[in-house]
């Protein structure tokens, strides 16, 4: 862990991001393009990274940033930032206060900060593996029985192309409800009680990094989607993850590995 401070400076980078972004909510005439991979991207998304990898460049320029909408810098530096400015871009082009801006920092591959932001509702949560607050605020996972527990996910069909759809029927079942309120929001409602087990069939670095520091801080266990732990190597990482309070969480796992 990193004896550095780095918290205040995580929400200058939300403040910037979200000044970057809250110009274009709601606002029905936005253009939306797609990427290579049919994802959209707006000039939100694109001003919001650009924004934030400016403030890096300038307080720390020797730093490494992974970014989803510009790329790689300084993989091998010391600290490398995890970028993506917004996570939930469908719900963002269609006036859902559900997407969130994600912020990471890894120290020496290992991530040691985080912060999920939804500027809309004003809520940033702040993660280093140990705590997390809700804007300044202690937060935990909450506990409760897998019978009574809310259920999220951000994608549900993509399931059937990444993982065990029997599995996840049977996590379906064995839950009292289920929604797609998904992306970072999703961990956040995990990290701040509010709801219990968030799923991810596939994700990117950018999807998960940020959101490990937030849920390990909470007191939540995070994995990817077979119960082993998410590790970045060489620019890549597990894409898959499964948050749950540790209570539930190995019984989560052992329901997604059914296959009958």
């Amino acid at each position: 862990m990193s004896s550095i401070n780095f918290i205040p400076f995580i929400k200058e980078l939300a403040r910037v991001s979200a000044e970057a972004i809250l110009p274009h909510f709601g606002n029905s005439s936005l253009e939306v393009s797609a990427k290579v991979d049919a994802s959209p991207v707006t000039v939100a998304d694109r001003n919001a990274e650009l924004r934030m990898r400016e403030l890096i460049a300038q307080r720390f320029p020797e730093h490494g940033i992974i970014g989803e909408e510009f790329g790689n810098e300084r993989l091998d530096a010391e600290y490398v930032w995890i970028l993506d400015p917004i996570d939930g871009t469908k719900s963002f082009i269609t006036g859902v206060p559900l997407f969130t801006t994600l912020i990471g920092l890894l120290h020496h591959d290992e991530p040691i900060y985080g912060a999920i932001h939804q500027p809309i509702l004003k809520q940033l949560c702040i993660g280093d593996n140990s705590h997390c607050w809700l804007n300044d605020q202690l937060v935990k996972v909450r506990q409760r029985d897998l019978g009574s527990a809310t259920l999220l996910i951000s994608d549900p069909y993509s399931i059937s192309q990444f993982q065990n759809v029997k599995g996840w029927q049977a996590l379906v079942d064995a839950t009292k409800v289920h929604r797609s309120w998904g992306d970072g929001y999703g961990y956040m409602l995990v990290a701040t009680g509010w709801a219990d087990v968030m799923c991810d069939p596939v994700l990117e670095p950018w999807d998960v990094l940020p959101v490990i520091p937030v849920l390990q801080g909470a007191g939540a266990t995070v994995t990817d989607w077979h119960g082993e732990r998410i590790r970045y190597t060489s620019g890549k990482v597990a894409r898959s993850a499964v948050a749950a309070h540790p209570d539930n969480h190995g019984k989560v796992i052992e329901l997604l590995r059914k296959i009958q």
